[in-house]
């Protein structure tokens, strides 16, 4: 993926998993947490940032949902689930952020360029 892709989005990456809309999905994710572990990627729609470590880190992704359970989250359109998750999981909120959950609870968080840092396969 060259440099103009990743900075102003490559209309083939696609997520891997659903969109985090709802707080009865993010209830689902949770316990789901106890089977698979759970990716939240939170993504602010508006930041050139954002996206590029979003682009990234789609064309890096090589695992399957059974795996992980990957959920997007556009936090300006739902600001007030990004807020409910930040409380409830007791991380603070960032811009780009990615969170990894297992077992109901934080196990890594990571944002900006730190997000393609993670070593996912830790975390399996």
């Amino acid at each position: 993926m060259g440099l103009f892709d990743a900075f102003f989005g490559d209309k083939n990456n696609v997520w891997p998993g659903p969109k985090l809309e709802d707080m009865a999905q993010f209830d689902m994710l949770m316990t789901n947490s106890f089977s698979t572990p759970q990716l939240v990627f939170k993504h602010s729609t508006r930041c050139s940032i954002s996206r590029f470590v979003l682009n990234a880190f789609i064309a890096n992704y090589g695992y399957s949902p059974q795996d992980f359970g990957a959920w997007y989250l556009d936090l300006l359109v739902y600001r007030s689930i990004s807020n409910r998750i930040a409380q409830r999981l007791d991380v603070v909120h960032e811009s780009p952020q990615l969170i990894i959950i297992r077992d109901g609870k934080t196990i890594e968080s990571a944002s900006h360029e730190n997000v393609n840092n993670l070593l996912l396969s830790k975390y399996l």
